[in-house]
């Protein structure tokens, strides 16, 4: 899939680089450096350039504010994990027997994390052109629902302010259930408020629960008004 995508490179080393998590060279004995932060590191700044350059274009009409909102959210664990389990790099990243058998393979931040190594490592390899062409495919496409809806995508900080406002007190998120199998669970998550539960939802990832049942506590609080999805 990765050839297909970004083509033959003559670095190969750089992109096995870049699928090996942190936990592979620490439960294997080897140099702490042989994992993909360096390139993840470099990576960031790639995929913050492009994707910058990209909304640029796509939006002549905003201003840095309004661009700087919608990169935040593009480029978030979040979405960048959903982007890396459509190209499949869950399948191919190398990490540690604990790890693994902690569900490390679906964890957002491991493959968002790679992911942004890869585009290092392609980088590296003068692949600029196909990077440029994958980020407009993969990731510019979620840019629009953001756009549309972004108090969806900001739920957290909104109910936070929200809460701050009322009483100067923060929402308490709390973990009240998993499913399904470690590769491909789905986390339930409560938010309470004021010596209540405001609202339950459930997520890929604890993260994405949490956003979920933000959104769903801030329409119960009347903070954001729904908009249809």
């Amino acid at each position: 899939m990765l050839e297909k995508i970004f083509g033959e490179v003559a670095n190969k080393e750089l992109v096995e680089l870049a699928l090996t998590h942190p936990s592979f060279p620490k439960e294997n004995n080897l140099n702490p450096l042989e994992c993909y932060e360096r390139l993840e590191f470099f990576g960031d700044s790639v995929l913050k350039l492009v994707s910058s350059k990209l909304l640029f274009e796509r939006y002549p009409e905003y201003p840095e504010g309004e661009l700087s909102k919608i990169r935040s959210i593009l480029v978030s664990d979040a979405i960048l994990s959903k982007i890396a389990f459509e190209i499949g790099i869950d399948k191919l990243i190398k990490l540690g027997p604990t790890e693994e058998k902690q569900g490390g393979r679906s964890r957002e931040s491991n493959l968002a994390c790679s992911l942004e190594a890869l585009l290092g490592a392609y980088y590296l390899n003068g692949k600029i052109a196909e990077i440029e062409v994958f980020i407009d495919k993969y990731l510019m496409p979620f840019s629009e629902d953001i756009d549309t809806h972004f108090e969806k995508y900001n739920a957290k900080d909104i109910l936070q302010q929200y809460t701050q406002s009322i009483d100067k007190t923060l929402p308490e998120y709390r973990t009240v259930g998993m499913h399904g199998p470690a590769h491909k669970p789905e986390f339930e998550v409560e938010v309470f408020w004021q010596g209540k539960v405001v609202a339950t939802a459930k997520g890929k990832s604890k993260k994405e629960a949490q956003q979920n049942c933000a959104y769903e506590a801030c329409l119960k609080l009347g903070a954001i008004n729904r908009t249809d999805d």
